[in-house]
């Protein structure tokens, strides 16, 4: 695994990227990138995203740029014309073991890995992952690479479709619309009803629910837990 870690000089979607790759003779470049590694609840989410040049996309950006349905929108678009798209997630119990950093990491390699059309090289959002493919890993490669916001696009989308469904199993939590991440709403209900087995115990507000009381998805407090 050879990676090259670059810190863009400017923000903005910049097709360079792409273009000083096809330059080195590479014509599958996976942009990939996560959601979630911030939530208390539920698995973080990966995607890679091959895009055909031209992409015939606009509006193309960092996921936290967008709202709700024109990530929808972009997300159906980006699924159509791409060349190759996968979807990962690992749940909380993985994160809880590995920790989130590694957990994200696991994620991203198994997007790629189980991309339809393998790719030839890849561009990550600021972390190197664990792959045998040439890389370069971007600071804020979400703000400043096509490829890379794509493949935001679609690890959120796909990661709130599955808040939603978990909405309906652990109703209380308000995870359909704070998507796992600790609003006020969802600390209180942590306070009020105690961590489901979907909550990531290793994270300190999840934790420190479960002193003294028993939760749902209770784990002894004195098992190693990351910060």
């Amino acid at each position: 695994m050879k990676a090259l870690l670059v810190r863009p000089r400017r923000l903005g979607i910049d097709p360079r990227w792409e273009n000083e790759l096809r330059k080195e003779g590479f014509s599958r470049i996976a942009g990939v990138d996560e959601a979630g590694r911030g939530c208390l609840f539920g698995p973080v989410a990966a995607a890679a995203v091959i895009l055909p040049d031209p992409h015939g996309l606009r509006g193309v950006d960092d996921s936290k740029q967008l709202g709700e349905a024109e990530r929808e929108r972009l997300c159906e678009k980006i699924e159509q014309r791409a060349i190759s798209w996968s979807v990962a997630m690992v749940d909380a119990a993985t994160i809880d073991r590995v920790n989130i950093l590694e957990a994200s990491r696991m994620a991203m390699r198994l997007a790629v890995e189980r991309l339809p059309l393998p790719a030839d090289a890849l561009l990550v959002d600021a972390l190197a992952i664990p792959a045998s493919l040439p890389q370069t890993s971007i600071i804020h490669g979400d703000a400043v690479c096509r490829s890379i916001a794509a493949a935001s696009i679609l690890a959120k989308v796909h990661r709130d479709r599955t808040m939603r469904e978990w909405d309906r199993l652990y109703p209380g939590f308000a995870i359909a619309s704070n998507k796992g991440y600790g609003t006020p709403v969802h600390l209180q209900a942590l306070q009020a009803l105690g961590p489901t087995a979907e909550h990531r115990f290793s994270y300190r507000p999840v934790r420190e629910c479960c002193r003294g009381a028993l939760c749902i998805g209770w784990r002894d407090p004195r098992e190693p837990l990351f910060e």
